[in-house]
């Protein structure tokens, strides 16, 4: 494999071959492994055969873009000769995924505009490396890079799909907002203003219906602050003070829901006290006028009824 190096690679190098991830400014004598000589890595320190002559690999923030491909060609083949699980297998494999880690790095750069953290975006774009390392065959006479790119930027690309929306919402619908999306911008140049529902639906080939849930779902992308300050052509405040104001009778609607049957069961007359009381509310004097009888005795009455009903709510609590 050696036509595969570039001549920077092929001239004569100390002994740097490093573990990856793994500092090779710091690593101790007892950790790198011996190098015969030609620079391939011994089998003393727990190598095996599958390693044996295999180039040097330089401190991998000196091997610029030409090196790492052709780098990259030797690992490969090398790779598709070793059996997977194997100590040499997971060297040659780690030692790719950092040899090419700059191609991580210029992908994850284009989406340095985002709220994520770099670091985040660049772990998840590692991941698309390593899948495209799993998935990439020399034979196919196509550059590494040109293959892994693709594989990279759609795992950054569906982190963010994934992460980005501050409703969870159904993945059809992140993609139809996606559709909607490309095919409102087009339709309006077309048309040189917004489209309708029924013309998004025609052009994406879908119900009406189906698009209107789309649009509803796009809310969900973004949220605003309650502290967000208005326009300055809106004269009120923050959001939080043109969202409405707390209704405390809905903390009642429970009670009443549970109440109904519980009332239903008694009998007619303490029924009708309820009623006398709480809906027309009238004192217990002016009810015992009403039934004829004396003010005590409704007031009996009433203890009685209201011990049961609340008996019968946390009975059923």
């Amino acid at each position: 494999m050696e036509e595969t190096m570039s001549p920077r690679l092929d001239e004569q190098r100390p002994a740097t071959l490093c573990t990856p991830y793994e500092d090779p400014a710091t690593a101790s004598s007892a950790t790198m492994p011996e190098h015969d000589a030609h620079g391939a890595p011994g089998h003393d320190e727990g190598h095996g055969p599958g390693l044996a002559g295999l180039p040097e690999i330089p401190p991998y923030d000196e091997v610029d873009a030409v090196d790492a491909r052709a780098l990259s060609k030797t690992l490969f083949a090398r790779l598709a000769s070793l059996e997977e699980g194997t100590h040499d297998y997971a060297y040659v494999r780690n030692t790719l995924v950092e040899l090419n880690l700059a191609l991580v790095k210029f992908a994850a750069s284009r989406f340095r505009t985002r709220s994520e953290p770099m670091e985040d975006i660049i772990q998840v774009g590692t991941i698309g490396l390593i899948k495209a390392i799993d998935r990439f065959e020399l034979t196919r006479g196509v550059e590494f890079p040109t293959f892994a790119m693709p594989t990279i930027i759609g795992e950054i690309k569906r982190f963010f799909r994934d992460t980005s929306w501050s409703v969870r919402v159904p993945r059809r619908l992140q993609e139809l907002r996606l559709d909607l999306a490309k095919a409102g911008d087009e339709l309006a140049q077309q048309l040189d203003r917004a489209p309708t529902v029924a013309e998004l639906a025609e052009r994406l080939g879908l119900a009406e219906d189906e698009v209107v849930e789309g649009m509803a779902a796009s809310n969900a992308y973004t949220a605003s602050s309650l502290d967000a300050q208005a326009d300055e052509d809106e004269p009120e405040g923050s959001l939080s003070d043109r969202i409405g104001y707390e209704d405390h009778g809905l903390e009642g609607i429970e009670y009443i829901a549970s109440l109904k049957p519980l009332i239903a069961e008694l009998p007619y007359r303490d029924r009708h006290i309820l009623s006398l009381r709480f809906v027309s509310n009238m004192t217990q004097s002016e009810i015992g006028e009403e039934l004829g009888i004396s003010q005590m005795h409704v007031s009996r009455l009433l203890s009685r009824t209201l011990v049961r009903l609340r008996r019968g709510l946390l009975t059923e609590e």
